[in-house]
Order: C-alpha cells, then sequence, then structure tokens
C-alpha cells in the first residue's frame, strides 16, 4: 500500500508541474520529495492511531513491531512518528530537502529491523500478517533510494571556478 501512495502521489505531483504556476513540480525529483512527504504523513500517522482504531495499523501494532532488544519501544514508535513527520516537512522545504533525504534515508535503515522483527515473529497489522521479507526489504530500500535521489544526494556539485570555464568556452 505504502508503495502504491509514494507511486501515484509522486505522479500527481509530476503532472501538478505541467500546470501554469506549478512549475517547481515539473522536476522528478521535487515531484518525489513531495511523494514521500505525502506517504510518510501517512505512515506516521499510525505511529499515534489509538488502539481502538481497528481499520488501519494503529500504536499497539508499532510497538508489536519493535524488536525485544530495543528497550522503551512505546517510545520508540513515538519518536520515529514524529522523525517521519518532520522529514516529510523538511523534503517539502527545498532548503532543508537535502538534509531531510539524508536523515530519513538513515531512519529507514534504521527502521528495517523492525520490518524484519514484524515478519519472522507474526505481527499483524490491523488483523493483516505483516508484509512478507522477500517484499518488506525491496521497498525498504526503495524508500532509501528515494530518500536519497529526492535529496540531491548523489547529484555531483560543480564548483564555480567550472562554470566559470563552461561560459567563457561557450564564448569562444
Amino acid at each position: 500500500m505504502t508503495v502504491i501512495v509514494l507511486a501515484v502521489a509522486t505522479l500527481c505531483f509530476r503532472l501538478l508541474g505541467a500546470l501554469p504556476g506549478l512549475a517547481r513540480f515539473a522536476a522528478w525529483r521535487v515531484s518525489a520529495a513531495h511523494g514521500l512527504a505525502v506517504m510518510l504523513v501517512m505512515t506516521a500517522s499510525a505511529h499515534f492511531v489509538p488502539s481502538s482504531v481497528t481499520f488501519m495499523p494503529n500504536l499497539a501494532d508499532m510497538v508489536a513491531m519493535v524488536p525485544p532488544f530495543v528497550p522503551f519501544p512505546a517510545l520508540v514508535v513515538y519518536l520515529t512518528g514524529v522523525l517521519e513527520l518532520a522529514g516529510a516537512v523538511g523534503l517539502v522545504i527545498p532548503a532543508a530537502r537535502r538534509a531531510a533525504g539524508i536523515c530519513l534515508a538513515l531512519l529507514f535503515a534504521l527502521m528495517l529491523p523492525a520490518n524484519v522483527h514484524a515478519a519472522l515473529a507474526g505481527v499483524t497489522l490491523a488483523g493483516e500478517a505483516a508484509s512478507p521479507l522477500w517484499q518488506r526489504i525491496p521497498e525498504q530500500v526503495l524508500y532509501i533510494a528515494v530518500a536519497l535521489w529526492a535529496a540531491g544526494a548523489g547529484k555531483r556539485r560543480e564548483h564555480r571556478g567550472v562554470n566559470a570555464c563552461r561560459s567563457v568556452i561557450s564564448l569562444l
């Protein structure tokens, strides 16, 4: 479900980029950053949903995902929910996007043991079995890759001198 939310939201933002006044979404990287932010708001909401809510994953489900070696599981769940929301905000602010994407990639990597534990321990989320490892691990890698790509982490930064040389060469 989360992959679908990420893909659909990214595509919607990219389509918005074709409209006048919304040129900021004309780049796939920016649209992906916003799509990931939408996905994070959705996933983070489960960290704060009371246990009485059963139509979606709730706080109790999230706490059950935390591996036994992690102390204070409820606090960890609240903290990761807050970090996901903070990351979502950072992704939509151009000046914070790079830092947010890198921090989210680290967070996704740190949360992988919880997903592994949930799959191996038979944890249920809203009454449904957690994603199997063959599905969840590639999803987590995808989220890490999208966070880094949206942040421009792999993009080479050029020095002013390089740009000046290119300008001079183009004049010749």
